[in-house]
């Protein structure tokens, strides 16, 4: 089995196509590709080929997040928001960030086996003494992915008039889920990328707070829940003063942009790319929370910030089609915009204001060094920029050594 870079198909081979019924059903929220013959299923379709999908076992997976452990933080990153965790890996999580010697804050976001249903029975709410680990948000799932024409748009897609996309739950199910996990305690995060599925993100939220905050408006009762939305990727011009209205937190990749610009605008058209389409100044007031959604993309946060302040591919430091200029650069962030982004946003997001993502008296003590200054650098060496030393907890978790002139040594 191979899985597409956005995790929203998989191409399976022969072996597993006989193991699974003949003719393939069709699949609510789902798109079976039958032509030129069977084999990838993308979205909700994928679940019923994922069950033969191989499962490491507790050694190896604790195997893999050492090893991601230590490749954040050659790249800076003191802390990371996993947006979808299953149970048993919370687990292990648990496990791991008990440890002295684990150097990594998780803001985990429970997804249940059964992915958009409510598990709260099977989780718990809770952090642990070292304040590497919290655990109080759930992760569901309004649509899939724009490259695989699986997001779900409100008018059909240019490039694809045929479809309009998936939606991977229904609005009355959407608004439920958002209802009780709030009630259970829990932040609710949504991933949604076309402009429908954010629609029914934000109507799932507006829904909860007539129930959550009866007495009080919306902006007043997102204060206290902060639902967020996963990638709020094509956002229709009303929609987006409704998120305004309600103060709903943006949390966006901004290398997304830069992946996408060579066929995004096929796909959505010249009106919906320039109204809608991967919004970042817009959307600056709302506490703009940025990442990076690995293992989609890098997870050098450094190339997020270049990509947020250009609008170029940090890959070739260059716009769509090899353009000097950056694509839709009036979306633009400056530089203290994109690190606000990157450090204020995401704590606030995962209600760690105060303690994360800032240098004060009594925050975490979590810190990086740089070779310059970012302010003394042109925007495009920002995407080359390495760390020296990354710090978390005030204990050193990776420094890079000098061993000899032009030689370096990366110790993790």
């Amino acid at each position: 089995m191979l899985d597409r870079v956005d995790v929203h198909c998989v191409w399976v081979s022969s072996a597993v196509l006989e193991l699974l019924p003949s003719p393939f059903p069709d699949v609510p929220g789902g798109d079976v590709i039958r032509n030129p013959g069977p084999g990838v299923f993308c979205d909700n379709a994928m679940d019923v080929v994922m069950q033969y999908w191989p499962k490491p076992s507790k050694e190896r997976r604790i195997e893999f997040l050492r090893t991601a452990e230590r490749s954040l933080n050659s790249v800076g990153l003191v802390g990371i928001h996993d947006a979808g965790v299953i149970s048993e890996n919370l687990d292990i999580y648990r496990e791991l960030t008990d440890s002295r010697d684990w150097k990594l804050r998780i803001y985990a976001m429970v997804e249940c086996k059964k992915r958009n249903t409510f598990c709260g029975d099977d989780v718990t709410i809770f952090k642990n003494d070292r304040g590497m680990l919290h655990m109080r948000g759930v992760k569901l799932f309004a649509d899939g992915a724009l490259g695989s024409w699986g997001s779900a748009m409100i008018e059909p897609y240019s490039d694809k008039p045929s479809t309009t996309g998936s939606l991977l739950v229904n609005a009355s199910t959407l608004n439920q889920l958002a209802l009780d996990w709030s009630l259970a305690g829990y932040q609710v995060n949504i991933h949604a990328i076309g402009d429908l599925a954010n629609r029914y993100a934000i109507d799932a939220f507006e829904s909860a707070y007539a129930q959550l905050c009866p007495d009080q408006p919306a902006d007043l009762c997102q204060a206290r829940h902060r639902f967020r939305i996963e990638h709020a990727q094509i956002i229709h011009p009303a929609d987006q003063i409704r998120m305004f209205d309600m103060g709903i937190i943006p949390s966006i990749q901004p290398t997304h942009a830069t992946s996408d610009m060579a066929y995004a605008e096929d796909r959505l058209g010249e009106r919906r790319t320039k109204e809608e389409a991967y919004r970042m100044r817009s959307l600056l007031p709302l506490n703009l929370t940025l990442g990076s959604d690995f293992p989609v993309e890098p997870p050098n946060p450094f190339e997020g910030i270049f990509a947020a302040i250009t609008r170029k591919s940090p890959k070739t430091g260059l716009g769509k089609d090899g353009s000097e200029n950056g694509w839709h650069a009036q979306e633009a962030l400056d530089l203290q915009q994109a690190l606000r982004g990157f450090t204020i946003g995401p704590a606030r997001a995962a209600f760690l204001e105060g303690k994360a993502g800032i240098l004060k008296e009594g925050a975490f003590a979590d810190w990086i060094v740089l070779d310059n200054r970012l302010e003394d650098i042109s925007s495009d060496e920002i995407r080359h920029v390495r760390v020296r030393q990354t710090w978390v907890g005030g204990q050193l978790a990776y420094e890079r050594r000098a061993e000899e002139p032009g030689e370096i040594k990366e110790e993790l």
